[in-house]
């Protein structure tokens, strides 16, 4: 039987080792929890953070930045949007990064949040992103709710954010896009989800506008789309992180990271999630450009175990 010759392009492929959890490099993505303090009294502090950010993106792998929302203190205030800019910004063309809304970056009237979030998209809208050939895309035309792409570790990423207690037809919108790419890894990162203990129940009661509390939005979207392994958040002043079973069987960790109770706005701490696919793990540390220092104590370092690229992790 004639076989036609292999090219030399599909030799040395073929002479390549497998892309295993063996040969993929450690790799970061970095959590920014609100910055409302640091945009409305400490923009140096929020500069610093995306200095480090920017200086340490080889020495880290970092491959991606999420902001958990909060980014300004008062919605309507926009010299506040200008400096959570001019951090930002730093990052443009040198590591890609996310953002959506929280409740304080949505303007109030009568003391009630309203879901305007005009300067929000003014400043952090689909025009700023949809250059980049890393962004997915949005719901309506707005930036509040968005979905963006990267690549790390021989697998295929995809960060879903979603604005401050999606409402059903937003989760509707996640669903779809979240079935659409089967073949990635899934984060969803909203401003509120978590509180200490569990999912919140409770919002958005007490903020005068429809949606889903972060136990509804688990309900509705996270445990039914089995590529959904993580879930980031923000919004209540503390840390905490917990692991779920979703409906595929598969574990969901779930993170909840804010700092913004510390001294001076938060003192510039980061969450930097590692991801170690020799191991099979995400190494979480915290660290703080502010103080230069990292807290070693629980819950603000911790491992979480996370299949990725070879063999399953054994089972103890």
């Amino acid at each position: 039987m004639f076989r036609p010759a292999l090219s030399l392009a599909c030799l040395l492929l073929m002479s390549l080792p497998a892309f295993t959890a063996e040969t993929a490099e450690p790799f970061s993505i970095v959590l920014l929890p609100d910055t409302q303090n640091y945009s409305e009294k400490f923009p140096d502090t929020y500069v610093q953070q995306t200095v480090w950010i920017r200086q340490n993106q080889e020495k880290e792998n970092i491959e991606f930045v999420i902001h958990l929302g909060d980014i300004v203190q008062t919605a309507s205030v926009e010299e506040e949007w200008m400096n959570a800019h001019r951090a930002m910004r730093l990052l443009d063309g040198i590591v890609p990064y996310s953002m959506v809304p929280g409740n304080h970056d949505q303007t109030k009237q009568d003391g009630q949040i309203t879901r305007n979030t005009t300067l929000y998209n003014k400043y952090f809208g689909p025009e700023r992103f949809s250059i980049e050939p890393w962004y997915g895309g949005n719901f309506e035309g707005v930036n509040d709710n968005n979905y963006v792409f990267f690549e790390a570790g021989g697998e295929q990423f995809m960060v879903i954010s979603l604005e401050f207690c999606a409402r059903d037809e937003v989760l509707k919108w996640a669903n779809k896009v979240a079935a659409a790419h089967p073949d990635h890894k899934v984060i969803m990162a909203t401003h509120s989800y978590l509180k200490q203990g569990g999912r919140d129940t409770s919002a958005p009661q007490g903020y005068g506008i429809s949606g889903n509390s972060g136990e509804e939005q688990w309900q509705k979207f996270v445990s039914k789309n089995p590529n959904v392994f993580l879930v980031v958040c923000g919004h209540v002043g503390t840390s905490y992180h917990q692991t779920s079973t979703n409906e595929a069987g598969k574990p969901v960790h779930e993170v909840l990271v804010d700092y913004q109770n510390l001294a001076n706005g938060g003192d510039g701490w980061l969450r930097v999630l590692e991801f170690v696919p020799v191991e099979n793990k995400i190494k979480a540390k915290t660290y703080s450009p502010v103080v230069d220092s990292f807290k070693t104590e629980a819950p603000h370092q911790y491992e979480l175990e996370f299949q990725m690229t070879g063999e399953p992790v054994a089972a103890e």
